[in-house]
């Protein structure tokens, strides 16, 4: 018999051998039996083996997959991906006599679900390309399979509705990402993605925290190879720049850029306008607008920590 350890009573029973609790126990995958190797006493029958059923090797062709289980279970499927899917037949009893597969997979799987899976992929294509983890991708699944049975955007392409839901996604995580980025990796235009972006809003009456500067600002300085020092110069400037209200109306990617520049123009590793713009996704015009508006301040918009390598009075004014 297996006897249980007698430890918190919400913890799992635990098999072992009643004689030799400490021995580790061997599994007979043929018998599916739980033996101790020291008394040879069984101590587990019937184990369910949750192992692979066939080997694969890496040297074989992908063309035949010899599992007869599945895939995982797709819970954002109506069905539950409880469904068969059929292998492509190779011999003559597959084929009728015109030549037509006798089995199709097509009716397996209704044309709702088949919209939802390649929605899914879509994501998944996109997500990969910039970068975003798995629970990204569960948000946005969830958001367009919402979406998609209120059938409240008729009429919009399914890939507008992914490439809205994602940017959704990312702003609900904590991770925004700017429009240009979201059309970077999409088929479909910014201005098409932000019309799906309010509608769904509206319709699913949720809402999103506003973008700051701060939610860049990292990202942005990391991919122009910037020192710490100079990114938590830039994030000051661009705090305090909105703080004394001195770039109403722009949005806070311009303003991030253009604390970038300002704070890079004040150090040793000095960025043009086109590399910072080229990272944001901004204009050179755009950088150069928001800039003017701050440089008469810039004395009051630095640490006061920070080590210049170019004085204020020394920036270029533009």
């Amino acid at each position: 018999m297996a006897s249980t350890s007698r430890g918190d009573a919400l913890a799992l029973p635990r098999v072992q051998c009643p004689n030799h609790p400490d021995a580790l126990l061997v599994e007979d995958y043929r018998a599916g039996d739980m033996i101790c190797p020291e008394c040879g006493l069984v101590v587990g029958d019937r184990v369910i083996d949750v192992g692979s059923e066939w080997r694969t090797f890496s040297n074989e062709k992908a063309l035949k997959d010899p599992s007869r289980v599945g895939d995982a279970q797709n819970p954002l499927l109506n069905g539950g991906d409880l469904t068969t899917m059929i292998g492509k037949g190779t011999g003559a009893a597959s084929f009728d006599e015109f030549g037509n597969s006798k089995y199709q997979n097509r009716r397996t799987m209704s044309s709702s679900d088949r919209a939802m899976l390649n929605a899914f992929k879509e994501i998944s294509t996109m997500a990969d390309r910039i970068n975003l983890p798995r629970n990204i991708i569960d948000r946005t699944n969830n958001l367009f399979k919402q979406v998609y049975e209120q059938k409240s955007l008729k009429g919009r392409a399914n890939d507008a509705i992914a490439s809205a839901c994602l940017y959704i996604a990312c702003r609900q995580e904590g991770v925004p990402r700017t429009f240009k980025e979201i059309c970077a990796v999409s088929r479909i235009s910014k201005k098409e993605i932000g019309r799906c972006f309010k509608l769904i809003l509206k319709a699913l009456e949720t809402s999103v925290d506003l973008i700051t500067t701060g939610d860049f600002m990292s990202r942005f300085c990391s991919n122009l190879g910037l020192p710490k020092q100079v990114q938590m110069a830039a994030t000051f400037i661009a705090r305090k720049a909105v703080e004394l209200d001195l770039v109403p109306g722009r949005s806070p990617i311009s303003v991030a850029a253009a604390a970038i520049y300002m704070a890079s123009q004040a150090s040793a590793e000095k960025k043009t306008q086109k590399e910072i713009g080229d990272i944001a996704g901004v204009a050179d015009v755009t950088i150069r607008q928001s800039y003017r508006l701050i440089y008469p301040k810039a004395a009051e918009l630095f640490p006061p920590d920070f080590k210049f390598d170019t004085p204020v009075d020394k920036l270029p004014q533009l």
